[in-house]
């Protein structure tokens, strides 16, 4: 039994992989044109270079084909009956469709908040949701508000090669590991949903490290995005929950687990709040961009971020393990490896400006 589980484990995140591959290796030999937009706004993008923008539509196509394999080879389990996952899937489709209509014509932003208003509001709906301060209404909003802003930080900090692939990989196996060490070694469809998306990843991202030949565009950031999020809520922020645990424990847990992107989207933030522009406009003052200005290349800013990520997540399953056993107060220092990078980074954006033309 454990071997036929590892194996449709494997399986399931080889063929994310495979799909992932195909997929992109199609789009970057038809779509020379699909997908390239503002491919002369050396303004707001950091490579001015003409490159697809559809890259992340992998992670939309191999979740699709993960699920009918599911269907196929699990038979008995009709996932549609799940609540949960039509909230997933529906939640998905909106995600991708607004990505895809932002990548090709712009869309208005007031737009493109509504529909993640929406993804949110469908994850209530179907039972998914933040229970941090155990009233219904206020968690609601809290956990609308936790989709609106993993939607947007992922896609804000997709602005260098390599950066929101390495943080949502690490991401999402922070979700599966944790999701082990509480409901103990499984093969159910959010086990092999998650390694088939791990594999899509790892995949894109073998496109997407510096030098990249495509990027991931909004399609892919904005599902990505939502589908972390709902991981984010279910294996995570669902700790506590799932181990009838204190509800400030899935916050420091969630806090270190989305270290990459919650410190780059504050640090833009503030410094833009600072500077009198909107924090929505795009531009080169991410934490990212002044660790070039500072004298790293991409690619070694992609391994700052790499180990960044590394360590918080091992951090995550160390503060897993620490609930598991009871061990609460513990569990109350790991943020401080958050703050110990926010300050790191942040006073790189300070100290290193990007160059005057």
């Amino acid at each position: 039994m454990l071997t036929y589980k590892i194996l449709q484990i494997t399986g399931f995140a080889v063929g994310g992989l495979i799909t992932a591959l195909i997929c992109n290796i199609l789009l970057l030999r038809f779509a020379h044109s699909l997908g390239i937009r503002n491919k002369n706004d050396i303004v707001i993008r950091w490579s001015n270079e003409s490159k697809p923008s559809l890259g992340g539509v992998s992670f939309f196509v191999v979740f699709g084909f993960a699920s009918i394999c599911f269907s196929i080879l699990f038979d008995d389990v009709n996932i549609f009956q799940n609540k949960q996952f039509v909230g997933l899937f529906t939640g998905g489709v909106l995600a991708f469709v607004m990505g895809l209509a932002d990548d090709a014509y712009n869309t208005r932003p007031f737009l493109k908040l509504f529909i993640q208003i929406l993804c949110g509001v469908l994850m209530i709906f179907t039972d998914t949701t933040i229970h941090l301060f155990h009233e219904p209404f206020v968690d609601a909003i809290f956990t609308i508000l936790w989709v609106v802003l993993i939607m947007n930080s992922l896609n804000m900090l997709d602005n260098m090669d390599g950066i929101t692939g390495t943080t949502v990989l690490f991401i999402l196996s922070s979700c599966l590991f944790a999701g082990w060490l509480v409901f103990e070694f499984n093969t159910n469809i959010w086990t092999l949903l998650n390694v088939a998306l791990i594999g899509g990843v790892i995949g894109f991202l073998t496109m997407n490290i510096h030098p990249s030949k495509l990027f991931m565009g909004d399609a892919g950031s904005q599902f990505i995005g939502f589908f972390v999020a709902f991981y984010g809520v279910k294996f995570l922020w669902g700790v506590s929950t799932d181990t009838m645990s204190p509800s400030w424990l899935g916050l420091c847990i969630v806090l270190v687990a989305f270290t990459p992107a919650a410190i780059d989207t504050i640090t833009v933030v503030i410094n833009r709040l600072k500077r009198g522009k909107s924090p929505l406009v795009g531009g080169k003052d991410h934490t990212t961009h002044h660790l070039v200005y500072a004298g790293f290349s991409d690619f070694k800013v992609w391994l700052i971020f790499l180990l960044i990520g590394f360590i918080a997540f091992a951090l995550t399953l160390a503060m897993v393990n620490l609930v598991m056993i009871k061990a609460f107060l513990p569990v109350l220092l790991f943020p401080a490896y958050t703050v110990f990078v926010f300050i790191l980074l942040y006073r790189n954006t300070i100290k290193y400006k990007e160059p005057k033309a």
